[in-house]
C-alpha cells in the first residue's frame, strides 16, 4: 500500500530553515500553508501585496510587463526563497507579474508581520537582505543572458534553474510557455528543444519536458547559471 508524503513544513524552505530554531517556532503560527496551483497569478503588475510567500514546492515565475501586454521573465523563486521582496523594501506594489509556473505548496505571512520581523533588526533581517542580494544577482544575470546568449543556451538555463528548485527530472510546460518565459518567439524554442532532444538530453512530448541527461544540460549551458547558483550558494552559506 502506498504511503501519502508528508506535508511540507515551515523548513522545506531554505530561508525559513535558516533561521535559528527559536526564531522560526516564533514565527510558525503566523505562517499559513497555502496551495498554489498552476497560472495562479499570485499578484499583478502595479498591484497591492498583502502577503509574502515561501514556496516548498511551487515554482514562482516573476515577469516583467509592458505596456502592451507582452511580457518576459525577470527571474524564478522556488524553494529557496520568498515573493514578495518588495514588502520589505519600502513599497507594497511592484511592476513584475508573479505567476505560479510550477503547482505545490507554500507558506505565506502576512506582510504587516514581516515589516515587524525586518524592523526587528534580526536574524530575518539579515537572512532577506542575503537572499534579496541573490535574487538581484539572477535579474541581472538574465538580462545578459537574453541578450547575449542563443536560445539554446537560455533554454539550458532556463531548464536547469527549474531542476534545481524541483525534486523530479519531469517539467510540465509548452513551448509557448517557456517562449513567453523567455521573450522570444515558438519557433525559436521548437528548434532550441530539438536540438536538444536529438542530443538526447530531454524528452518533450505533449506538455512534459524530461530532463535525461542534466549533465550535458550544464556543458551546453551558458556562465550565467553558474554564475547564479555559485552566488546564491555563497550567500546561503553565510546564512548559517
Amino acid at each position: 500500500m502506498a504511503t501519502r508524503a508528508a506535508p511540507p513544513t515551515p523548513e522545506s524552505n531554505r530561508l525559513l530553515a535558516a533561521l535559528p530554531e527559536g526564531e522560526r517556532e516564533r514565527l510558525t503560527p503566523a505562517l499559513e500553508p497555502v496551495a498554489m496551483t498552476l497560472g495562479e497569478v499570485v499578484y499583478e503588475s502595479g498591484g497591492r501585496q498583502d502577503y509574502v510567500y515561501f514556496p516548498t514546492t511551487a515554482i514562482v515565475s516573476l515577469h516583467y510587463v509592458m505596456a502592451d501586454g507582452a511580457s518576459a521573465e525577470i527571474a524564478v523563486v522556488g524553494n529557496e526563497g520568498m515573493v514578495g521582496v518588495v514588502l520589505f523594501m519600502g513599497g507594497e506594489t511592484t511592476p513584475s507579474r508573479a505567476i505560479v509556473q510550477c503547482a505545490g505548496s507554500a507558506f505565506r505571512l502576512p506582510g504587516k508581520r514581516l515589516r515587524r520581523e525586518f524592523a526587528r533588526a534580526g536574524p530575518m533581517q539579515h537572512l532577506l537582505l542575503r537572499y534579496t542580494q541573490a535574487l538581484l544577482t539572477q535579474m541581472a544575470q538574465t538580462a545578459v543572458c537574453n541578450r547575449h546568449h542563443s536560445v539554446d543556451q537560455q533554454l539550458c538555463r532556463w531548464l536547469l534553474l527549474r531542476l534545481d528548485r524541483v525534486p523530479t527530472n519531469v517539467l510540465t510546460v509548452t513551448q509557448e510557455l517557456i517562449a513567453s518565459m523567455l521573450g522570444v518567439r515558438r519557433e525559436g524554442v521548437t528548434e532550441a528543444a530539438g536540438k536538444l532532444q536529438d542530443a538526447g538530453l530531454i524528452r518533450y512530448s505533449r506538455g512534459r519536458i524530461t530532463v535525461l541527461d542534466r549533465l550535458g544540460l550544464e556543458a551546453q549551458v551558458c556562465e550565467c547559471y553558474g554564475v547564479v547558483r555559485k552566488e546564491t550558494d555563497r550567500l546561503f552559506a553565510a546564512m548559517r
